[in-house]
C-alpha cells in the first residue's frame, strides 16, 4: 500500500523520490523533514561544513518551505583526526545556520574511520504550497537556478589541480542557499520545484517527467556552466558519478548527433548543492526569474520546456 493511503496527512513521502518529506499538522501547516551527510569534498573543514549544511537546508527552499531548525550528524575517526578539525566543520555548519536564524538544536555523533558531516532539516510550509517535483504541467517552461559543473570543479580538487579562483566559483555556488523556494511557493504558476545534486540536470529532470508524464526540451545553449567548469570539462575532467547518471538516464534521453561527450559530462555531472530547477507555466517565467536575480542568483535562466508525452528528454 502508498505511504499516502495508509497515512493520508503524509503529502510527500518516498513515491515521487522528493527532496524532502512533508507530513500535515493542520490546515494551515505541515513540517518538511529531510537528512543529508557526506564526506569531506573540499580540504579546508571550515568549507566543507559550511557546503554540507547549506546542501541538507536547501532541500527544505526546495518543497517551498522555510527551516526552522537542523539537527547535526557527525562521524570522526576518533584518536586519528584532531578535535579541533571536527570543531572547525561544525563551525562552518552553525555559520550558515545563524545566517538564516536557526539553530542547531541537536544531533548525534559517532567514531567512524573517515570524517562525514550533514545535517537534519526542518521546516513548515503551508500545506496548499507544497511544491513537489511531480506536478509540472505540459506548457510550463523550465527554470535554473545556478549554474552546472560542481562536480568537475570537485573533480580537479582531488587531483590538486584546481586554481585559486576556481576553488572560489565552486565555494560561491555551493554555500548558496536556494531561499528563493520560499517566495516561489507562494506563486499559483509555479507548478513543480526539485533541486539539482547527485543525478545531475538530466537524471533530476527525468524525476520531473517521470512524475508528471510529461517530455521535456533542453536547449543546451541555455544552460548555464560555471566559466571554470567549462574549460576543466572539455580538457576531460569527469566524475565517475557522471557517467552512472547517463547509464540511468541516457534510455529516456536523446541528444544531438554532433554534441562533444564533455558536453554531455556536464549535463550529468553530480551537484552538491545544486541549483532549484522550477516547472512554471511561461506567463510567471519573468517573475520567477526576478525573484532569482533579486536574491543574487546571477546564473538563473529559462533552459527548456515540458509538453505531453512519453517520461523523455531531448537536448537540442
Amino acid at each position: 500500500m502508498p505511504l499516502a493511503q495508509a497515512y493520508p496527512n503524509l503529502l510527500v513521502g518516498t513515491e515521487s523520490g522528493d527532496d524532502a518529506a512533508v507530513y500535515r499538522l493542520n490546515d494551515e501547516q505541515a513540517v518538511i523533514a529531510t537528512t543529508d551527510f557526506f564526506l569531506p569534498i573540499v580540504d579546508d573543514p571550515y568549507d566543507f561544513g559550511r557546503i554540507a549544511a547549506t546542501n541538507a537546508i536547501s532541500d527544505i527552499y526546495a518543497m517551498g518551505g522555510t527551516p526552522i531548525f537542523a539537527l547535526a550528524l557527525v562521524g570522526m575517526p576518533v584518536g586519528k583526526l584532531p578535535v579541533e578539525v571536527m570543531q572547525r566543520v561544525l563551525a562552518g555548519g552553525q555559520s550558515v545556520c545563524e545566517g538564516i536564524g536557526i539553530p542547531i538544536a541537536g544531533g548525534h555523533s559517532i567514531d567512524n574511520p573517515e570524517p562525514i558531516y550533514g545535517l537534519v532539516a526542518l521546516g513548515l510550509v503551508r500545506p496548499d504550497r507544497v511544491k513537489r517535483n511531480d506536478r509540472a504541467r505540459a506548457g510550463d517552461v523550465l527554470i535554473l537556478g545556478k549554474a552546472l559543473g560542481v562536480g568537475i570543479l570537485g573533480a580537479a580538487l582531488k587531483k590538486g589541480e584546481l586554481r585559486d579562483q576556481a576553488y572560489q566559483q565552486m565555494l560561491e555556488t555551493t554555500t548558496q542557499l536556494n531561499t528563493p523556494g520560499t517566495p516561489l511557493s507562494e506563486m499559483s504558476g509555479v507548478h513543480a520545484m526539485t533541486d539539482v545534486t547527485g543525478f545531475g540536470l538530466l537524471g533530476h529532470l527525468h524525476g520531473i517527467c517521470r512524475g508528471s508524464k510529461l517530455s521535456a526540451t533542453i536547449r543546451y545553449d541555455s544552460v548555464p556552466v560555471l566559466s571554470a567548469a567549462r574549460h576543466l570539462a572539455e580538457v576531460g575532467y569527469v566524475t565517475g558519478a557522471s557517467g552512472r547518471n547517463w547509464a540511468s538516464v541516457g534510455p529516456h534521453t536523446t541528444l544531438p548527433v554532433a554534441m562533444p561527450e564533455w558536453q554531455k559530462n556536464l549535463l550529468c555531472d553530480p551537484q552538491t548543492s545544486g541549483g532549484l530547477l522550477v516547472a512554471c507555466d511561461p506567463a510567471s517565467a519573468p517573475r520567477v526569474l526576478e525573484t532569482f536575480k533579486q536574491q543574487g542568483f546571477e546564473y538563473a535562466g529559462e533552459i527548456g520546456y515540458l509538453t505531453e508525452g512519453a517520461a523523455a528528454i531531448k537536448v537540442v
